[in-house]
């Protein structure tokens, strides 16, 4: 058993690693940018969206604050009419990605560190590459992509999409088994 505290140095390096893989990945490569697409008469949609002022947050169009409420022919009649609307909104402005990219670099080593104490706890010290390789790649893969597909399933994001970020979220995963069989202790 090799303990996570001993792993500091592949959680830090492979965090480190793939920081700057999705950087190349998001700045260099453009298939994501068919992600998100825009509404037809986009200014018309803005500007009558921008007198209500809404907040930051996540909304559902039409909105049912229950279930009774859901089961409502009223509420069934809106969502017949249409549209249906999941909305994010953020804050107004070309926003600061400082903040984003700091948020992602500690969501990486925690995912790092999930991935040390489960090959930690399957891997002894001195153990062959491709055996740390598995368990730290696999349990990264867990932890960047799998949960993406909650988003397809319950918010209807584009499969399409979805299955980009969960390769990333592979390429990312190798990353860190890589950073972890390069640096297993002896």
């Amino acid at each position: 058993m090799v303990s996570v505290l001993a792993l500091w140095l592949p959680i830090l390096v492979a965090a480190v690693f793939v920081f700057i893989v999705s950087s190349i990945m998001h700045m260099v490569f453009s298939y994501h940018n068919s992600d998100f697409g825009g509404v037809p008469s986009e200014d018309d949609v803005r500007s009558a969206l921008r007198k209500f002022n809404i907040p930051t947050g996540d909304y559902i169009i039409p909105h049912a604050a229950n279930n009774k409420e859901r089961n409502t022919d009223e509420f069934k009649a809106k969502a017949d009419e249409g549209p249906v609307v999941f909305m994010h909104v953020l804050p107004n402005g070309v926003g600061n990605m400082t903040s984003s990219l700091i948020q992602w670099f500690v969501y990486s080593l925690i995912v790092g560190i999930f991935a040390a104490y489960i090959a930690g706890r399957a891997v002894p010290a001195g153990a062959d590459y491709l055996e740390v390789f598995r368990f730290a790649g696999c349990t990264a893969f867990v932890g960047y992509s799998l949960a993406l597909v909650q988003n397809s399933i319950w918010y209807k994001k584009s499969w399409r999409a979805t299955l980009k970020s969960v390769f990333d979220g592979l390429v990312y995963a190798l990353v860190t088994a890589g950073a972890f069989g390069w640096l297993w202790p002896a």
